[in-house]
């Protein structure tokens, strides 16, 4: 029996490369780790953002529980309009742009390489989504998209959120980062006088855009102020 090769060409592979290269798709994972404010600003900025086209969003379960203890709400039912459009009448302004996934549907299409994205942010990411990335575990939807910006070589950066770090938290940020993702630790900066936990939140997630190639009018530099 003859053995087909499933690897794509050398040409094929180029085509995909240039695809992903120049996709406006991103991936946004919200876990269950305190920090929902952050995940919430992201999702506004890339709202807004023109260069941005798509935003494919998974919710775990655990972050339903977190975003109703530290945003309001619960469940998944307009999920998105409470978060993007607080205080405003429920099914209107629906986003056109962001599309909610199912956490359960490793059959969706960020779970295919064949799928061009620019990448994927886990914010914030609780220790056992890290461990399931680190170790390949690939599970749910969360982990498999992960498990594919790895192999694909496309960006994935985890912003981690808890502290103390135990040897194991910090051994499977160690293999996440030799494999080829990066570590962006929810961190707050102060260089910049934030007024408000939102101004907090904003700084955080205009310096991670900025990280992954998507600069946001109006964000804070430093030394700017001295210009």
């Amino acid at each position: 029996m003859a053995i087909i090769n499933a690897e794509p060409d050398f040409e094929t592979r180029e085509a995909l490369s240039r695809e992903t290269a120049q996709s406006r798709t991103l991936i946004v994972a919200v876990t269950g780790a305190s920090g929902s404010i952050f995940a919430v600003e992201l999702l506004r900025a890339l709202e807004q953002d023109e260069h941005v086209e798509r935003v494919e969003l998974v919710v775990s379960p655990s972050a339903l529980r977190v975003l109703a203890e530290e945003v309001g709400g619960s469940g998944r039912s307009d999920l998105l309009e409470r978060l993007l459009y607080p205080g405003k009448h429920i099914g209107i302004n629906r986003s056109s742009k962001i599309h909610l996934l199912k956490h359960e549907d490793i059959g969706a299409c960020i779970a295919s390489g064949s799928y061009p994205t620019a990448g994927m942010i886990v914010l914030p990411c609780s220790m056992g989504t890290l461990a399931g990335i680190a170790h390949g575990m690939a599970g749910n939807l969360i982990e498999r998209a992960a498990d594919v910006c790895l192999k694909e070589r496309r960006r994935l950066v985890v912003c981690v959120r808890e502290t103390p770090l135990n040897l194991i938290h910090l051994r499977n940020m160690a293999a996440v980062t030799e494999a080829g993702a990066t570590v962006f630790p929810v961190i707050p900066t102060f260089y910049n006088h934030p007024q408000t936990i939102e101004e907090i939140a904003i700084n955080y997630v205009n310096r991670l855009l900025l990280h992954i190639g998507f600069p946001q009018a109006g964000a804070y530099a430093w030394g700017q102020d001295s210009e």
